[in-house]
This record gives C-alpha cells, sequence and structure tokens, in this order.
C-alpha cells in the first residue's frame, strides 16, 4: 500500500483483496465469473424461484464482485488525492465519515460502469444465442474488445480524463470548498471516478475477455491503470500500450483464420 494511504481505504482495498482471493478459493468460485448463472446448480435455483430471479440475482452477485474487484484494482490507483485528501481534512472530527463519502462516490461511479457492462454483457450473451456464426467465431469479439481498448488509448478523451486525475491538488481545489462538507465529499468522490471510469472503461473491458474472476489479470491491469495514471512517466505508457493491444487483435485473427 501507498505510504500516507488513508487507513479507510487502505484497509477496504486489502479486504477486498483478501475476500476475492477467499472466492475464488471456495467451492463458489464460479459464481465470481461473468457467465451463465442458470447453468449452476444453487445459483440456478435460486434465479428461478425468485421473481425476476433470473435477471436480478446474477446481477446483484455480479454487482458485489464488481464492487469487490473495483475497490482492489482501483482505490489504489486514486491514493494521491486520497492522501492530499486526507491531509486536508486532518484535524476534523468527521474526518472519517468525509474519508467513507469519498470512497462511496468513487465506488458509485464505477458501479454505474458495472451496470453498463452488465447489461452490455447480457446482450452479447443473447446475440450469441441467436446467431450461431458468431458463437463459432467467438475469438471476433476477443479481437473487437482488444481493438477498442487498444484504439481508446490514442483518444483525446482518454488523455483528457488522466490529465484532470494526474493533477490530484487542482482537482481537490476545483471541487472542495467546505459550505457543505460530506455533499462536497461525495461529490469529490463521484467526479474524480468519472474521470477514473472515462480513462480506464476501455482496459476495464479486458477483463471480460481474461475472466472477470482472474485475480492475476485483476493484479496486473490494477498496476498498468495505476503506473499510467500517477507515475511520472505514465502518459508515456499509453500509446504503446495502445499498439501492443492492437496488435494483440490483429494476432488473435490472424491466428484463427491461419
Amino acid at each position: 500500500m501507498a505510504a500516507g494511504f488513508p487507513p479507510l481505504a487502505g484497509g477496504l482495498v486489502v479486504l477486498s483483496w483478501i475476500t476475492l482471493v477467499i472466492w475464488e478459493a471456495s467451492p463458489y468460485r464460479r459464481y465470481l465469473q461473468h457467465g451463465d448463472w442458470t447453468s449452476i446448480r444453487f445459483g440456478g435455483s435460486i434465479c428461478t424461484v425468485l421473481p425476476g430471479g433470473r435477471w436480478l440475482v446474477p446481477g446483484l452477485f455480479y454487482g458485489g464482485g464488481w464492487l469487490l474487484m473495483t475497490a482492489a484494482m482501483m482505490l489504489p490507483t486514486s491514493a494521491p488525492l486520497m492522501r492530499l485528501f486526507d491531509r486536508m481534512i486532518a484535524e476534523r472530527p468527521d474526518r472519517a465519515k468525509l474519508h467513507a463519502l469519498l470512497i462511496a462516490g468513487y465506488l458509485l461511479a464505477w458501479a454505474g460502469f458495472g451496470v453498463a457492462a452488465h447489461l452490455l454483457d447480457r446482450a452479447v450473451h443473447a446475440m450469441l444465442a441467436d446467431l450461431a456464426w458468431l458463437a463459432d467465431h467467438a475469438y471476433v469479439l476477443g479481437a473487437l474488445i482488444l481493438a477498442l481498448a487498444g484504439a481508446f488509448q490514442f483518444s483525446a478523451l482518454k488523455y483528457h480524463c488522466l490529465d484532470r486525475c494526474r493533477a490530484p491538488l487542482g482537482f481537490l481545489t476545483s471541487h472542495w470548498h467546505g459550505p457543505r462538507p460530506r455533499l462536497e465529499a461525495f461529490r469529490l468522490g463521484l467526479a474524480h471516478g468519472a474521470y477514473c471510469v472515462g480513462c480506464c472503461w476501455a482496459l476495464m473491458l479486458l477483463m471480460f475477455m481474461v475472466g472477470t474472476g482472474s485475480l492475476g489479470w485483476m493484479l496486473l491491469l490494477g498496476l498498468v491503470m495505476a503506473v499510467e495514471k500517477n507515475h511520472p512517466w505514465g502518459r508515456r505508457l499509453s500509446a504503446p500500450l495502445g499498439g501492443i493491444l492492437l496488435a494483440g487483435a490483429g494476432f488473435v485473427l490472424f491466428r484463427a483464420l491461419a
């Protein structure tokens, strides 16, 4: 954990990783994956009993897993902002509540993206069920995800959001004024989370290709995004990473068609 990382955020990150490791090692590890829940005995039985369970139960479990994943992967990437915020409110008696609201706003932004990603994934699964050709050539979807993530690395939106994430002091002073500290702490987290989603959403989509329950890929992608956002030479990583992802998309297609 980064030096000076606020205890509440640091504890949440550690707890999230511990929970994910235990979940991955348990007999219920399949529930961490983003697949067809109705085909799993325990999950399928719940889905058929509850009203709307075929979409509600998978959504709730997926949402819980997604929040754990984003807390473990993405909160550490926001350490500079959280350290500055911690120093700014160090003498306040409601310091813990303000940190909690900051984190809640940040995770809410990522939860919104998670809902959108979940709905998109369900639509893709429905499309695969209706289109036999696409189901037989699933590598096309993998190549598309890699190409999308690679192309986004060169976009103006990517660099705009990265620039905002790389300037935590300016971001903090523009969103924190003090008259309504609790509301402003929540809005600060929500706004920072939105910019974080804006620069990292395409890389997070890679989790749907490699497996949303893969702890190794979570750790690797989280490290890449942390370096890209916070390291002095992180900006120079974006373009080479985009090139690697585009080359990966081409390699997938070449291997499939060769």
